[in-house]
């Protein structure tokens, strides 16, 4: 046993996640910041999602709310089963 706790090597997937700059910064708040964290991640999360849709129009409002989908039938699928 030692005195000092060695910080433990993360999963490739973890490492792969927050090395993309913007979303990687946002997702290591999320997931190791304080728990105040998690609103100002959902501001920032809304806010990309608003200056997609200024940035492209309608296709910037539609194709992330499509991506959703997968998430959102697992969630309901999760809620359901108890």
């Amino acid at each position: 046993m030692s005195a000092i706790e060695m910080p433990r090597r993360l999963p490739i997937w973890q490492r792969i996640l927050f090395s993309v700059p913007l979303f990687g910064w946002i997702a290591r708040d999320a997931a190791y910041g304080k728990p105040e964290d998690w609103g100002y991640t959902a501001a920032a999360l809304v806010s990309m999602w608003g200056c997609s849709t200024l940035i492209f129009g309608l296709p910037g409002l539609y194709i992330p709310a499509v991506m959703m989908v997968p998430l959102i039938f697992l969630l309901l699928i999760l809620v359901s089963r108890g």
